[in-house]
């Protein structure tokens, strides 16, 4: 009987302990690089409409986000910074498609830091001996990286330039490099070279490549569709597009 009982205590246990996630009313959001700072603002907003449920943000590439997610990494929310990484996980079938919503738009600029380094005007400026280092996201993961690489392979620039390039594995690191003064030029979103207006500061927008448009779907194996449904709503709805406006982001 104590057998019996020690059995069935542990099962509880283990019941307990996987429901855990949705007892305690957390909501697991994994997100581009670029909307860290929209999205931290979006948390106690989302928390406060929503009373018992703690927003758990993650931030990194795309292409990242998506491996973690394809290895079993308990997320409910997948926000992308580009099309194909999303068709990528609809392909795999780890998004709920009916879910999927572009909800904001953005543009890609080439910055440079605010004070010293080469004198960078346009992209023609890059290929002056003098700018040695150009920030670049990696093509292979970072979706601002293959906005780049296409806009600068229709303007003629990939091949010129790519010997100095430094590729970095988000948005946010090649605005860190900028930040210091690491690098000649970099380029980044506009919504987070305006991050860091007082360290960066633009020398052009650059054109040629795919619009630059974020979607948004619950992931299948999400234990909280109901409540990651609420947040895909909020992000849409007047509040969430007001702080995406804040931060520089366009409309869907």
């Amino acid at each position: 009987m104590k057998r019996l009982r020690l059995s069935l205590a542990l099962a509880l246990a283990l019941v307990l302990a996987l429901a855990c996630p949705t007892l305690a009313g957390e909501l697991t959001v994994s997100a581009a690089a670029s909307l860290t700072d929209a999205f931290n603002t979006v948390k106690p907003l989302f928390e406060k409409a929503n009373p018992g449920t703690t927003l758990v943000l993650n931030f990194a590439a795309s292409g990242p986000l998506l491996k973690q997610i394809e290895q079993g990494a308990p997320v409910d929310v997948f926000a992308s910074a580009d099309q194909k990484t999303m068709d990528d996980a609809a392909g795999k079938n780890l998004i709920d498609t009916p879910s999927r919503k572009n909800f904001a738009q953005n543009s890609l600029v080439l910055a440079i830091p605010a004070s010293g380094g080469a004198a960078v005007k346009n992209l023609a400026s890059l290929t002056d001996p003098k700018v040695a280092k150009i920030g670049v996201g990696n093509p292979e993961s970072v979706p601002v990286g293959r906005y780049t690489k296409l806009a600068l392979e229709k303007n003629g620039m990939w091949e010129k330039i790519s010997p100095k390039c430094i590729l970095a594995e988000s948005v946010r690191q090649v605005l860190d490099y900028l930040s210091r003064g690491e690098i000649d030029a970099g380029f980044v979103y506009a919504t987070d070279a305006a991050t860091r207006a007082d360290k960066v500061k633009l020398a052009a927008e650059v054109a040629g490549h795919k619009p630059i448009s974020y979607p948004i779907a619950l992931v299948q194996t999400s234990r909280s569709k109901d409540m990651g449904q609420a947040f895909i709503d909020f992000v849409l709805g007047a509040e969430g597009q007001a702080v995406l406006a804040r931060y520089g982001f366009k409309k869907p």
